[in-house]
């Protein structure tokens, strides 16, 4: 018998969101993961709101709205309070019942802003990390850190001799014309974000106003351990490699694997003065050599770990592609330290559910390797049998 398409809307609802997601849901495990989290972060939040006035946003739910943002790439706040109009499984992740009305953007974005004074965003990253850590699955000596390009969310017209007013007239995009004008760091700036920098990768490639973002993983799964963000400058990468290995806690040795950009002496004599053994690669043609010998190339380790090391470049690869890190609309060095740390957070997250994923299927008698590692490409997010995410990591209910 053919059913009738009727559109009568009903008055009630007796289904919860709960009863909505599938059990074998990825994204389940990752809401006890951060509810986990949340619970150390209790205190902290006490201590940053105050106890009398009318309550705001919660800054639990605030928190798991900001990481869906991250999870499937939502490219403003507008259309991450659209989503969780309609979006039974965002509602369900981040706390909210079906008819919980869904904040106002601004409202939204000036409580997201109250997170930077209280440091949340770094507490979180680290109580992620502990359960990595409790669980045993991350090294405390061997390391591997990188570098990449963070576009500024500046223009080149805003580029300006230091201390020059900015154009009058001509409305939000005015005619600049700089033909012939030699630019840099040290007589000019943006008046739009001092913070950025004119910076380019390389000799032949377009000089751009950016940030450099730095990250160290640990190299036994790949998990990030630390990152920042910093002017960008040639020396930039190399000095914030030597500042997160001086933070590392403990006193035995270790290893940090990086490529051919950290091949100077200055930077591999200061990892030996702090019982650091330098596995970065060699960049023989630089003037004078390398700066590594066979003292460290003889040993089978140098080798494991700049093959190891090669994973930190997917790190980023997916924090620029799926975290928002290729160009942030945020500005100042603050605010893009915060956005950072949320993205390695989400992916640490991500990744810490994958990994436990993978042994618990290990433990399975019907368990195959190779049927695993085609399901599991780099280990940025399962889809198996699920079929919940593709191969770049998004899962497939909703892109936006």
């Amino acid at each position: 018998m053919r059913g009738s398409d009727t559109r009568q809307e009903g008055m009630f609802s007796y289904v919860s969101p709960e009863s909505r997601i599938p059990k074998d849901h990825p994204l389940r495990p990752i809401r006890e993961m951060v509810d986990d989290a949340l619970k150390e972060l209790s205190a902290d939040f006490d201590v940053l709101y105050s106890h009398t006035g009318r309550p705001s946003i919660a800054p639990e739910k605030l928190i798991r709205a900001l990481l869906l943002q991250v999870f499937y790439s939502i490219r403003s706040e507008r259309l991450l309070m659209e989503q969780l109009e309609y979006n039974l499984l965002f509602r369900w992740f981040v706390g909210l019942n079906t008819d919980d009305p869904v904040w106002v953007p601004t409202v939204f974005t000036h409580n997201r802003d109250r997170l930077l004074e209280g440091e949340i965003v770094t507490k979180l990253f680290g109580q992620v990390l502990a359960q990595a850590e409790e669980k045993g699955l991350t090294s405390d000596e061997h390391f591997s850190v990188d570098g990449t390009m963070i576009e500024a969310w500046a223009s080149m017209k805003s580029f300006r001799p230091k201390g020059a007013p900015p154009p009058a007239g001509g409305g939000r995009n005015t005619e600049v014309d700089f033909r012939g004008e030699k630019r840099c760091n040290d007589t000019h700036e943006s008046y739009t974000d001092p913070d950025c920098r004119l910076y380019r990768k390389s000799e032949g490639q377009q000089a751009k106003l950016c940030y450099l973002g730095h990250l160290m993983m640990e190299n036994r799964n790949g998990f990030i351990v630390e990152g920042q963000v910093t002017p960008a400058s040639g020396s930039a990468e190399r000095e914030a490699a030597a500042e997160m290995v001086e933070a590392l806690p403990g006193e035995r040795r270790k290893t940090l694997g990086a490529d051919k950009a950290y091949d100077t002496a200055e930077f591999v004599a200061s990892l030996r003065d702090q019982n650091v053994t330098p596995h970065v690669a060699q960049n023989t043609t630089r003037p004078g050599g390398s700066a590594i010998d066979a003292r460290t190339t003889r040993h089978e380790g140098y080798a494991a770990s700049l093959e190891i090391r090669k994973l930190i470049e997917t790190r980023i690869g997916w924090g620029k592609e799926i975290g928002g890190l290729r160009k942030v609309k945020l500005r100042g060095l603050a605010r893009l330290n915060w956005k950072l740390l949320l993205s390695l957070t989400a992916f640490n997250l991500l990744h810490l559910r994958n990994v436990l994923a993978g042994i618990e299927a290990a433990a399975s008698p019907d368990f195959s390797p190779v049927v695993w590692k085609k399901a599991v490409p780099r280990g940025i997010i399962y889809s198996g049998s699920t079929g919940y995410a593709d191969r770049r990591g998004r899962p497939y209910e909703h892109r936006v």
